[in-house]
Parts: C-alpha cells; sequence; structure tokens
C-alpha cells in the first residue's frame, strides 16, 4: 500500500461528536452556576466568607480528585467513568432547593467539583486517544471551543436570570441539562487500543516534565474562579458584569483553539508565555473595578490568555514523552523499536 492509499482519519468522529455533546452538557451546568453560587449565599446571609468557600471547595475538589482519575480510567474505562461525572455535576444541583445553608451549600460545592476534575480529565484522556497524533492539539482545540460555549451562555446568563427566574428555577435546569445528556455516555468506548499510554501520562507528573505545566493550568483555572466568584459582588453592576463575563467567555475558545493550530506546528511550550503574559495583564485590569473599560479590557485579555494557557498545558500533557537515549541514539537503519530490543 502506497502512502496515498492510506485512509486519512478523521479529526472528529461519531465517538468524538457523543462526547462533545456531553462536554457541552456539563459545561452548561457549570457556567449557569459558578457566579450564581456566590449570589446566592450573599442573598442568604453568607457575603463574607461564604461566596470564597464556595468557590474554593469546588476547586480543591476539582484539583484532588484530578490525580484519582487515571485510576478510576484505568479501572472502569471511559463510559462509566464519563458517566459518573455527570452525575455528580448534576444531581448536587437539586439539593440547594432545599437549603443554603452554607456547609451544605459547600459540599455541594465539592461533589460538583469533582463531577468536574472527572469530565475534564477523562475528556481530556479520550480526545488524546481518539485524535490523530499530529493533530491533538487542534483536536484539544475543537474541545475548548465546545468548552467555551456553555461559558459564553452561562456565564452571563445565569447572573441575568437570578432576577428573571430566581435561583430555584436555575439549580433544576443546571440538573436538567447535565442528566440530559447522560444518554451520549453509551456511545462511548470502555476502553481503545492506546489507552495505556495516556493514562499513564495524565497520572505520572512526578519526573515526566509534566509538573509545571500542570502546575500552570491550577493557576490559571484557579485565577478565572476567583474572577468569575468576586467580580459580581464587587462590582454590583449587573449588566457589567454580564458583559464583562461574555467577553471573557466569548474570546477564551477562539484562543483555545488557535493556539492548539499553533501549538501543534511550533510547540505549546514555546507559546506558554505570551498567554501567561495575557492573563496577567487581564487580571490586572480587573482590579479596577471602577473603570468599565479596564474592567471589559481586562475580561477579554484574561479570556484569551485563559483560554490559550489552557489548551497549551493540556497539550504539553498528553504529548507521550520523548523515547529513551537508547532508542534516540539508534544507528541509521536501524528502527527504535529493534533497537530497545536487541
Amino acid at each position: 500500500m502506497t502512502t496515498c492509499d492510506v485512509p486519512v482519519q478523521p479529526l472528529i468522529d461519531a465517538r468524538f461528536t457523543r462526547l462533545l455533546v456531553m462536554v457541552l452538557g456539563s459545561g452548561l451546568s457549570m457556567y449557569l452556576l459558578t457566579s450564581v453560587v456566590p449570589l446566592y449565599l450573599a442573598a442568604n446571609g453568607s457575603a463574607g466568607i461564604g461566596p470564597g468557600l464556595a468557590t474554593g471547595a469546588m476547586m480543591f475538589a476539582a484539583v484532588a480528585v484530578e490525580l484519582l482519575v487515571p485510576r478510576m480510567l484505568a479501572r472502569w474505562g471511559y463510559r462509566v467513568v464519563l458517566g459518573l461525572g455527570l452525575v455528580l455535576m448534576g444531581a448536587p444541583a437539586l439539593v440547594l432547593l432545599t437549603t443554603s445553608s452554607l456547609p451544605i451549600v459547600v459540599l455541594v460545592c465539592v461533589i460538583r467539583g469533582a463531577g468536574l476534575a472527572i469530565n475534564v480529565v477523562a475528556s481530556v484522556a479520550l480526545i488524546a486517544e481518539l485524535a490523530p497524533a499530529h493533530r491533538r492539539g487542534e483536536a484539544l482545540g475543537v474541545y475548548g471551543v465546545v468548552v467555551g460555549v456553555p461559558a459564553v451562555v452561562g456565564l452571563p446568563l445565569g447572573v441575568y436570570l437570578t432576577g428573571v427566574i430566581g435561583f430555584n428555577a436555575l439549580f433544576v435546569i443546571a440538573a436538567v441539562v447535565t442528566l440530559a445528556v447522560l444518554g451520549m455516555a453509551a456511545g462511548i468506548p470502555s476502553r481503545t487500543s492506546t489507552e495505556e499510554t495516556h493514562v499513564k501520562v495524565l497520572g505520572g507528573l512526578r519526573g515526566s516534565g509534566l509538573l509545571m505545566p500542570s502546575f500552570v493550568f491550577a493557576a490559571v483555572t484557579l485565577a478565572a474562579g476567583i474572577s468569575i466568584t468576586f467580580l459580581p459582588l464587587a462590582a454590583g453592576n449587573h449588566s457589567l458584569v454580564a458583559t464583562a463575563l461574555l467577553l471573557q467567555a466569548v474570546a477564551a475558545p477562539g484562543a483555545r483553539w488557535l493556539a492548539g493550530r499553533l501549538g501543534d506546528r511550533l510547540g505549546p511550550a514555546r507559546l506558554l508565555p505570551a498567554a501567561l503574559a495575557l492573563s496577567a495583564l487581564g487580571a490586572a485590569g480587573l482590579v479596577l473595578i471602577n473603570n468599565p473599560v479596564a474592567v471589559l479590557a481586562g475580561s477579554t485579555l484574561f479570556g484569551i490568555g485563559f483560554g490559550a494557557a489552557q489548551n497549551l498545558t493540556l497539550t504539553s500533557c498528553t504529548t507521550e514523552p520523548p523515547p529513551p537515549a537508547t532508542a534516540r541514539s539508534a544507528p541509521s537503519g536501524t528502527s527504535p523499536t529493534t533497537a530497545a530490543g536487541a
């Protein structure tokens, strides 16, 4: 068979499409409530420590559970783990219908944070398996665009709808949209032929060169969580906040896709400093809370830097490590596999 006869593997197939639908559902659930839960606590007498505690608990749970997901994937497979993530994201939102007690709300945020971690890590790992190796950054860019759609809709809409349909209706919607896509898990493969490699890559941070990109990913995600949580509380102007969150949400998906395309060609490590600089500059603009222009510009710049940094760090964490030195130094005409097995 000649090179021209080799079938071209499509970037998006039926399995990838099902995964993206699941990502849409879980993302919409998350972003509808990300800024709403702090407002809900503030409206019910927990304006002091409540909003920060709720968001911090969710982020902490997400980071902690991320470390467990590779083992979960190895034991149960993608289908079960992704389904579990959807349930943990959606069902706890219904508990908020019954109480505004700070400990219960924090517990709900912890459980949803665990679901978020499962969805993100398992989705990224599966995309790394399904996408052609030379287009993995682009595939993660497509994933980033799809993740960005719920952010574009959910962040500003959640804040706006609090005064239109109330908190309880939002909690029901957040639960329904997540559980409604649970059926998509039936078309997700439980195992893939190359699963073991990337599960190990996602799980083996120490000594693998992945510790720094993982730290960067956690840092920019934490900064995003802080801005989404406290901007609605600090600004007091719901129209300004909704516009700022919309600009951030619109900027991030395009940055993820472009970073994925460029990262495949130039390497993610070369682009990451620029992404971090944009994130920092945007975050600095958000500090000027009394200046609407600075807030809107800062949200846009932060969205660009945040989206690009997310894609670049995820690409770094799903790129297989280079072959060992013995394989790289194999004599001309000898394949690395032959050299390693000699």
